[in-house]
């Protein structure tokens, strides 16, 4: 599919690299442009249509789906990161914390959204996944469960929604410009540029886009011995 004159849903589009997406739509000729965040208060970009979403609350997923009938493009972008490792006091309530919004949230939304992209075409789901989603380290970990979900989550939404036409491509990318890495130093992707390699994915019907070098080395790593999956965090 193609993003110039494509009507874009993003989740999670008032900062970071949901707000570089929007930019990039509406740059590439997007004909509409719905901008999601639980304020929509908070969505300043001139051009879009401003959607109040919580990506965990059923019955605003529901409405969205309803409300948005014209979507061609969904990106799943919402996600959160409460840094915890497994075994820390609070872990399973900051994994179901972190699985509501980056795992079952895409979920939903994409269940909810099939129907409008199959009437209107196919179209294409992106899901906004990490370099995290294959690898884990200690601080992270629970976040990492929950983005490994999302990405078993995406390969299962392909294989289903590939008799509509709709494509599902995965994004991977290691640490981003945005404030959920604000803390980590270092380089850093910039979220424009994500933005801009995911879009060229869409286009060429790719099912995965690994947007920066961590991204590669690690699922390069999958054939070392021992896995980039195994090895010593």
């Amino acid at each position: 599919m193609q993003i110039k004159d494509s009507v874009v849903f993003i989740t999670g589009a008032n900062r970071g690299l949901g707000l570089a997406y929007a930019r990039a739509a509406l740059a590439a000729g997007a004909k509409k442009v719905y901008a999601a965040a639980r304020d929509p208060k908070s969505i300043t970009l001139e051009g879009v249509h401003a959607v109040a979403l919580d990506v965990t609350r059923p019955q605003q997923v529901e409405a969205a789906a309803r409300d948005c009938g014209d979507v061609t493009l969904l990106i799943n972008n919402a996600g959160i990161s409460r840094g915890s490792g497994l075994l820390s006091p609070t872990a399973m309530e900051v994994a179901r914390d972190e699985l509501e919004t980056n795992f079952f949230g895409p979920w939903a939304l994409s269940r909810a959204f099939a129907p409008v992209l199959a009437k209107n075409g196919g179209g294409a789901i992106v899901n906004v996944l990490s370099a995290l989603s294959w690898i884990s380290l200690p601080s992270v970990a629970t976040y990492s469960t929950s983005k490994s979900a999302t990405w078993s989550l995406s390969n299962g939404l392909r294989n289903e929604l590939r008799g509509q036409g709709t494509l599902v491509t995965s994004v991977h990318v290691g640490y981003m410009d945005t404030d959920m890495a604000s803390q980590v130093t270092g380089d850093k992707t910039s979220p424009d540029d994500v933005a801009r390699q995911t879009f060229a994915a869409v286009e060429a019907e790719l099912p995965e886009v690994l947007a920066d070098a961590t991204a590669r080395m690690v699922k390069q790593g999958f054939v070392a011995d021992p896995p980039a999956y195994a090895a010593v965090a």
